[in-house]
This record gives structure tokens, sequence and C-alpha cells, in this order.
């Protein structure tokens, strides 16, 4: 989910000389799954989710994200390849017996999108102390920066902290700096290149039937596509599951990912803020454990009538619980995807989420396999008539 949370909270405030060697692309990180046993009893669904939300992809760093993800979509999709842009996009022709038509007949060809980027930090300056200054890459907030843990590509850690401060409402993105330990600029030029981007370092750890990691926001969609391309059957549509790139920085990936596919329909799988904490900021009727949510409005887009039908009318089908959501701010990829080329209906299937844009985002293990049900069952049903 796309969001500026600078606008709404806290609001923001020379390159140095490259090391030798610096040609080099600093390698991702990406959670070593082989090889470590997964916790007894665990799904196949939190294990896909467990692992991506450890891999490291900030905004147009994705790759090790999409490697994962390739590794595993391939044996469940006709055709898989990745884009100029890094979207990846698997293609699954119809099955069952029907016939996709593009102006007649049960099928449609449906794009289903979810984005594989997280929110960043990216350094811009390097003094010669070794601190690291830096701006956001997507909606960050300085409060809930302050003394986190940061992970950058090869696997370094930081501190984020802060200038001086005359109160609170002193604190300002232009205020802050990571601390990798360095002993001096020269050795932190060593491990840390301007340009280079830090996300969040926290594990996914499980408190009851919640999950709470960083970059739910959207790896915890990602898990949820994953395992509904690895349920459906039968299906009368061509369906494009699309792991799209840049979406916390503008909806970048899914803009042209569906100019290409030219979809009929296309459904966004994305996070969306839960109101059911003490005193919200914004009062949203969506709560963890009630289902995944129906999306009517965000900043991005007005879901069209036909696809909130479809949402609708399976989900009372199949007797799987589920919420409308009208959010006051931010967007996903459908608000790219409903302007491609002459127009797509598009709407979103809603993950409810608690804390997001911060490394201890919250969802319910219930509302993540409604909503696999719920997209398994749509892409099992011919749409409405408009």
């Amino acid at each position: 989910m796309a969001t500026d949370m600078t606008d709404r909270r806290a609001g923001p405030g020379g390159e140095p000389q490259r090391p030798s060697g610096a040609g080099r692309e600093p390698q991702p990180v990406a959670a070593p799954a082989g090889e470590r046993e997964e916790p007894a009893g665990e799904s196949r669904l939190i294990g896909f989710l467990r692992d991506l939300t450890q891999t490291y992809g900030p905004s147009g760093r994705e790759e090790a994200v999409r490697e994962y993800i390739r590794a595993r979509v391939e044996a469940w999709a006709d055709e898989v390849r990745v884009d100029a842009l890094g979207n990846l996009m698997a293609r699954r022709g119809p099955r069952g017996g029907a016939a996709p038509g593009r102006s007649g007949g049960p099928g449609r060809r449906i794009m289903v999108a979810a984005h594989m980027d997280e929110i960043a930090l990216i350094a811009t300056h390097i003094d010669e102390k070794g601190f690291i200054r830096v701006e956001p890459v997507g909606g960050q907030d300085p409060i809930i920066l302050m003394g986190q843990r940061v992970e950058f590509a090869g696997g370094v850690i930081g501190v984020v902290s802060s200038e001086k401060l005359d109160g609170a409402r002193d604190l300002k993105m232009g205020k802050l700096f990571v601390d990798i330990g360095a002993t001096s600029g020269d050795d932190a030029r060593r491990h840390v290149r301007v340009g280079d981007m830090a996300v969040f370092h926290r594990p996914l750890e499980r408190a009851g039937r919640r999950l709470v990691a960083k970059a739910m926001d959207d790896r915890s969609g990602c898990a949820v596509v994953m395992e509904a391309m690895a349920r459906l059957e039968d299906s009368p549509h061509e369906v494009y599951f699309v792991f799209t790139v840049q979406e916390e920085v503008g909806l970048r990936g899914a803009r042209t990912a569906s100019f290409g596919i030219e979809p009929d329909v296309a459904v966004a799988v994305d996070i969306t803020l839960a109101g059911d904490t003490p005193e919200p900021e914004h009062r949203v009727a969506v709560e963890l454990g009630k289902g995944p949510a129906v999306k009517v409005k965000d900043n991005s887009q007005i879901a069209h009538p036909l696809v909130r039908r479809w949402m609708e009318a399976t989900a009372e089908a199949e007797g799987i619980p589920y919420q409308l959501e009208v959010l006051p701010f931010g967007g996903t990829d459908a608000g790219a995807m409903q302007l491609a080329r002459a127009g797509v209906p598009a709407g979103t299937l809603s993950i409810p989420t608690r804390y997001a844009h911060t490394p201890g985002e919250m969802v319910d293990a219930g509302d993540l396999e409604g909503a696999v049900r719920l997209l398994v069952a749509m892409l099992q049903r011919p749409l409405p008539e408009l």
C-alpha cells in the first residue's frame, strides 16, 4: 500500500568518492529458506510469508524477492517472464474446458497484482565520522524510525538515530542518520555507498493468531497470490499473476505491466489499515480477524462496481467473511491498472493490517486464509455483467 507518511505525520526536514571495486553491485540478501527447518506445523502460506518478509527488497531492488517467487510459481504457470521494469508475470491459460473470450463467453483476461517492494531508506551522504544521512523511499515516519535497526544490501546492519532535538516536533527526516558502527568515513564507505538502501531488520513473529513482521506491505499480498496459484485448479479465465515493482514510490510497475497485458479486469491484493486499535487516527470500519476487505475507495481509486460485485457475490456464495473498506488516504496498484490504455475495471482485495509502514506490521492468519479462499473462488467463476 503506497502512502506518504511524512505528509500525514512528522514531515521531512556531495556524494563521497566511491571505494575501489565500486562498480560491483552489492548482492541482495535473501532469506536462506532452503537451509533451515520450517517451524513445526507451519502451513505453506505462512512459510511463504515468513521467507518473503525476511527477504531484502526495497523499491527498485526487488530482485531477491522476485527470484524467490519465481522459483516457486513456475510449476503453477504456463508461462513466466520478467518485463523491462522488473515485474514478474506468471500467465496461466484457461483450464477446465472453457475458452477465453475477450468479447464473449465466460472467459476474460484477468490481471492479479501484488507488489514485491518494501519501504526503505536511501543513503544520501556519508560524513567523515562514518554516519550515514538518509532520505525515505516510500512513506516513512521519523518517529517510527528512531532507534530502529536497519539492513543494507549485503547484510550490513545499522541503527537509526538523530541529532540533538529541541523537542519531538523538531524530529524531521533531515535530522536522522544511520550508524553502522564504522570508525571513520572511509570505513563506512567500504560497506555502504551513496545510493544504497536499507530496510527494517526484524524477523516474523507469532502472537497467537496474529503474525508480526516488517514488509507485510505487501509480502502478505504476494504470499496470498502465490498460495492462490497453488490451489487454483480450473478457471474459465486467462489469468496473469503479476508481482510488481516500485509500488511504494508511485505504482510504477503496475502501470507498465497493465499497459502490456491489456487486461479486461484487474485486482490488486494489498494491505489496508485496520481501525480497531485504541483511538485510531483514522476511523476505518476494518478489523483484524473479521476476514479480508473489499475496497470501496482510497486516494488512488474508486473500485469499479463490476469488481466489487464479483468479490462480494463470491464471498457470500462461498460463506467467506468479508468487510467493506473506505480508506481516507493511500493507494494500491489498482489505481494504476484502472488507467491502462482505454481503462480497466479494477478493484482491491485488502488484507487488514495494524501498524502499517512500521517494522511491526500485524496481520491475522485467518484473514490471510480468507483472502486466498476468496481469490481462488473468484477466479473459478464467470464475472458478473456490467
